[in-house]
């Protein structure tokens, strides 16, 4: 965290700097923040909060400009526009990093009810383990600078209501396609298929797929209570999302600014965080007065019992998983 010494000698910096002559004035930054979401959505908020403390540690130095609403690509098109340096800045879901950087460590948040609840989340996000996996993504060209939770993850059907384990044999679920979620739907007894976040719409309404695995912000988000209305709450792990900022990009800031920047990325976590777990909360009733049928999993315990196995076999695949997930548990 910055001293207080340090953030008056960048505030006072900034102030000396706007008192100039317009022609001697240094010019702030620019950087460029994209993702996926749309402006109600956790993700978004994550950015604006982290936009907001920098600001609030580094008055006029850094001029973000956020992209939402998937204008600059999709989530795996911004991750590999910040790994390139074409933006400096991404936020997209931490999943898709193992997937496109090759480093494994992210894949530990989503473990299957690994992560409890939102408190929890919070204190692993915040810890020294937090801080590790993030610090993993180095040798990917980029400097992780906040994890939050967009959502507890549940299961939406379109074709028929979902009350038991059985319930999922067979189901055509969209998941990202990544190894991890393939090994947990497949070990529930769903058929998973890989379909980019913007078709699941037309999927749903089509029955191209039968369901989808999503958490209540996105329902909202992207209006797919108007074709699914059978949602079972499962909160069989987070969605994560991940902030990261071009390495090179980062090491050309002074260290006054790369301290700024690190610490905007940690103050920026709980308010998420909260803004998350409230629109979760509430939203679950918006979603029934739009006709939703909410359902309680019955034997939420044979579906945590099926999925176990996958925490012991991702965590022999990198010591830094292992980690995670003794350290989660013992943050219980």
């Amino acid at each position: 965290m910055l001293s207080r010494r340090e953030v008056l000698t960048l505030a006072g910096a900034a102030g000396a700097t706007l008192a100039m002559p317009y022609v001697a004035r240094a010019a702030a930054i620019p950087m460029r923040l994209a993702h996926a979401a749309n402006e109600i959505h956790p993700g978004h908020i994550a950015a604006l909060e982290f936009k907001k403390a920098l600001e609030a540690l580094a008055p006029g130095a850094i001029d973000i400009t956020i992209f939402p609403n998937r204008q600059l690509g999709e989530d795996k098109q911004n991750l590999e526009s910040a790994m390139a340096g074409t933006n400096e800045l991404c936020g997209c879901s931490g999943v898709l990093f193992p997937l496109v950087t090759g480093r494994l460590a992210l894949d530990a948040y989503q473990l299957p009810f690994l992560i409890k609840d939102y408190d929890h989340f919070t204190k692993v996000a915040m810890s020294e383990i937090g801080q590790k996996v993030l610090d993993d993504l180095a040798p990917a060209g980029l400097v992780g600078l906040q994890t939050t939770d967009i959502g507890q993850r549940h299961f939406l059907s379109a074709t028929k209501v979902v009350k038991s384990v059985p319930d999922f044999a067979g189901l055509k679920t969209r998941i990202l396609p990544v190894p991890l979620h393939k090994a947990i739907w497949e070990g529930v007894g769903a058929s998973p298929i890989g379909l980019p976040y913007g078709e699941v719409y037309g999927a749903l309404e089509t029955k191209v797929i039968d369901a989808v695995e999503i958490n209540v912000s996105s329902m909202l988000g992207e209006n797919l209570w108007e074709v699914g209305k059978n949602f079972t709450l499962t909160g069989h792990y987070p969605w994560h999302n991940v902030i990261a900022m071009n390495k090179t990009v980062f090491d050309n800031l002074t260290p006054e600014l790369q301290k700024a920047v690190r610490e905007a990325g940690r103050q920026s976590i709980a308010p998420t965080l909260a803004y998350t777990k409230n629109q979760d909360l509430t939203g679950r009733d918006e979603l029934k007065a739009k006709g939703v049928q909410i359902h309680d999993l019955e034997n939420l315990a044979e579906m945590q019992a099926k999925v176990a196995p996958i925490v012991e076999t991702w965590s022999a695949k990198d010591p830094l998983i292992a980690e995670f997930v003794a350290a989660a548990r013992g943050m219980l």
